[in-house]
């Protein structure tokens, strides 16, 4: 269980639902949540909380978004070993390679991924949401 803090940008609000519905699995498993816009939020918060889920939607040639969320989510990256991390974010063209990517950069740093990231195409249809759910449920573990 634990307090989780979901860290989100989103341009459309597609990536903002997704990080309702990981809110309502964390709080549906008993943790107490945090829902936190990319600019409300710093690597100096990150002790504040024993898991993260960090959502940001695909942008320009498959990256994460970058004048607000890459920058705020490289200056996490050295507070992320061996903490409880998910991820999710949406896209609306590609094929998920932001998402490996970020996975990849993830695991390096030494994150406990406790799933493979959520991502869905454009708005969350009913099994996204199902999905941002179990990761919710998943952090709160």
């Amino acid at each position: 269980m634990g307090k989780i803090a979901i860290v989100f940008w989103s341009g459309t609000g597609n990536t903002e639902a997704m990080a309702d519905y990981v809110a309502d699995g964390a709080k549906g498993a008993g943790a107490e949540c945090e829902i936190i816009a990319a600019d409300n939020f710093s690597a100096d918060k990150i002790d504040d909380f024993d898991a993260i889920a960090f959502g940001c939607p695909s942008m320009g040639d498959e990256v994460l978004e970058e004048t607000v969320f890459e920058p705020l989510f490289e200056s996490c990256r050295a507070k992320l070993k061996g903490k409880k991390i998910g991820l999710f974010g949406s896209y609306g063209w590609g094929d998920g390679e932001w998402m490996r990517n970020w996975e990849d950069i993830c695991r390096a740093d030494g994150a406990d991924l406790v799933s493979d990231g959520v991502i869905c195409c454009e708005y969350p249809d009913d099994a996204a949401a199902e999905d941002c759910k179990a990761l919710g449920a998943a952090l709160a573990e």
